[in-house]
C-alpha cells in the first residue's frame, strides 16, 4: 500500500476547528479501516485534539491538518502561523491543561516541530492498530496463553 494522504484547510481561527479536525481524522480513520472505537483510533483522535488545541490557544488556529497514512502507521500534521515551537509548561495540579506534550511524549512513536514559514508545522507519528485478532501488547497475555 502507498502512502494515502488526507488535508483539511482551515486558514486559522479557532472557532469548532476542535471538533471539525476529529470529524475529518475519524473519517478518514473509517477509510483506512482503522477499528472504530479501538485504542488505537482513541489516541489518534487524543493527539489531533491536542494538538489542533494547541494551536488554537498558542498560534491563532491552525492553517491546516494533514494526516499520511502509510503502512505501519500514520504521521498527523498541524500547521500554524506561530514560529514558537511547543514547549512544555511546569505541571501544575491548580490549572488545568498543560498535559498535551506529555501525551503526545507517552502517546506517539514520535514528534517534533518544523519551521513552515511564517509559522511552523507540528507533527508526530503513531503505530497503526494491531491487526485483527491480535492483542496490541503480545507480552499482555492472559493466563491461558
Amino acid at each position: 500500500m502507498a502512502e494515502q494522504t488526507r488535508k483539511l484547510v482551515l486558514g486559522g481561527g479557532t472557532a469548532g476547528v476542535v471538533t471539525r479536525c476529529r470529524d475529518f481524522t475519524r473519517r478518514a480513520l473509517a477509510d483506512w479501516h482503522w477499528p472504530a472505537g479501538a485504542e488505537a483510533e482513541e489516541d489518534v483522535l487524543l493527539l489531533v485534539s491536542e494538538v489542533v488545541t494547541n494551536a488554537c490557544l498558542h498560534a491563532g488556529g491552525p492553517r491546516e491538518l494533514v494526516l499520511r497514512h502509510a503502512p505501519g502507521g500514520l504521521r498527523v500534521e498541524v500547521t500554524d502561523d506561530s514560529p514558537e515551537p511547543p514547549s512544555p509548561r511546569p505541571p501544575d495540579r491548580a490549572r488545568p491543561g498543560g498535559h498535551g506534550l506529555i501525551l503526545m511524549e507517552r502517546l506517539a512513536r514520535g514528534w517534533g516541530c518544523v519551521p513552515s514559514p511564517p509559522g511552523k508545522t507540528v507533527w508526530l507519528e503513531l503505530p497503526g492498530p494491531p491487526p485483527p485478532g491480535r492483542d496490541a501488547d503480545p507480552d499482555a497475555a492472559g493466563p491461558d496463553a
